[in-house]
């Protein structure tokens, strides 16, 4: 069965603009959930069978892989959430033993790993970031489920410093 879903599409120059425009759209109804971004350029070679040159040329294709928005609050708490807490269950678990000492080793353990953790996302997101501004611009797709919500997304990501800002129907 066939699905038909209209979308906005906008191009930004910048994290900034992008985290921006999105932010803007919350704040006027749009749930997080509307957002998509392009998937890592390995991601889209591996879908389409080819590299993409420019950000146009995948804008309106509907087999091309996208990924889950993740705005800049949310970056800031994957790099910095996880090392507490897990230190603090690498903590819990040898609360029971009575010696400071394992304690100490399970949180610092649990701190580590959760750095590591917050490092990986963020040198992913800013890997994808440098692909996709080499190729044009971040793309962003803003699902819409009336011509209202179509008008506020178009309005709202072309006053955001948004390029190639236009809507279109994908079916899937």
């Amino acid at each position: 069965m066939t699905q038909t879903t209209r979308e906005a599409v906008a191009v930004f120059n910048d994290v900034e603009g992008l985290d921006s425009a999105v932010y803007a759209l919350e704040r006027r109804g749009f749930d997080r959930a509307a957002f998509s971004l392009l998937a890592s350029e390995k991601a889209v070679a591996e879908k389409l069978g080819h590299r993409y040159q420019q950000i146009k040329d995948v804008e309106d294709d509907p087999k091309v892989p996208r990924d889950t928005f993740f705005s800049r609050i949310s970056r800031f708490e994957a790099d910095y959430l996880p090392t507490p807490i897990l230190a603090s269950i690498g903590a819990l678990v040898f609360v029971g033993v009575g010696s400071v000492l394992p304690v100490v080793i399970a949180a610092g353990a649990g701190a580590l790993l959760g750095a590591a953790l917050g490092r990986v996302m963020h040198e992913q997101h800013a890997t994808r970031v440098k692909e996709q501004l080499a190729r044009g611009g971040l793309l962003l797709w803003v699902n819409v489920r009336n011509p209202g919500e179509e008008k506020t997304a178009l309005d709202v990501l072309g006053a955001h410093s948004a390029h190639d800002v236009h809507a279109h129907d994908i079916t899937t």
